[in-house]
This record gives C-alpha cells, sequence and structure tokens, in this order.
C-alpha cells in the first residue's frame, strides 16, 4: 500500500468510468422526478477545514439517498459559494 494517497493514480480510471456512466447529465426526457444539487468547491485560499468535509459527506447522503428514492439526480462541481469572504482574504 502507498504510504500517501495520490489522487491522480486512482481518480483517473474513476473519472473515465464516471463520463461513459454519463454520471455528469441528467436524462431531461425522463419521468422522474428531478433533483440537481451543486457542489460548491473549496475556497480559493485553498485552506479546507472540517466544514468541507462535513458539506461533502451530506451532500453525498442527499444524493444518495435521492437516487435511491427514485428520483433523477444531478450532482455537480458549481461555483464559488464564498465570493465576498474570498475577495477579503485575497485583498488584505
Amino acid at each position: 500500500m502507498a504510504e500517501q494517497y495520490t489522487p491522480s493514480d486512482v481518480e483517473k480510471s474513476w473519472y473515465t468510468w464516471w463520463e461513459a456512466s454519463d454520471l455528469f447529465t441528467i436524462d431531461s426526457s425522463s419521468s422522474k422526478a428531478q433533483f440537481a444539487m451543486i457542489l460548491p468547491p473549496p475556497s480559493v485560499t485553498g485552506a479546507l477545514h472540517i466544514g468541507h468535509g462535513l458539506t461533502a459527506a451530506v451532500q453525498d447522503t442527499i444524493v444518495r439517498w435521492r437516487r435511491m428514492s427514485g428520483y433523477n439526480v444531478l450532482w455537480v462541481p458549481g461555483m464559488d459559494h464564498a465570493g465576498i469572504a474570498t475577495q477579503v482574504v485575497i485583498s488584505f
């Protein structure tokens, strides 16, 4: 087992599978109820904290629950959710 996790070693093959499985799209012709959630990226400062992990874990749980409940689900990376705070940190 590697001493540390190297995302590029693992996620490249997963990303290819995700794309091939159309997991970044939603079937707009589906008769199922639709559910979409935007996953905000970490702040531009790059300082990750437990809140980032908690948010991702909660959103992942909700998305999986909706899929298992029969919804047509789309969970996509979104836009910065802390724009003003980011501007303050970067500006000063």
